[in-house]
């Protein structure tokens, strides 16, 4: 997901789409632990991802707070 995409979208999407990018990651998390985790790179992509949705949110909230 690119920083254009993430700005597009409406802060209801951006949070439901950070709750499921949330649960992704504890799937992967017990993937990795487990020893059936395939693709490896998606951890890094999915808190990439989380990290882009969070920091937009927060750059609206401090907009809203102006």
């Amino acid at each position: 997901m690119q920083a254009g995409e993430v700005r597009d979208l409406t802060t209801d999407e951006l949070k439901d789409k950070l709750l499921q990018l949330k649960k992704e990651q504890f799937n992967l998390r017990f993937q990795r632990a487990s020893g059936q985790l395939e693709k490896t790179n998606r951890i890094g992509e999915v808190r990439k991802d989380i990290a882009r949705i969070k920091t937009v949110l927060g750059q609206r909230a401090g907009a809203d707070a102006s």
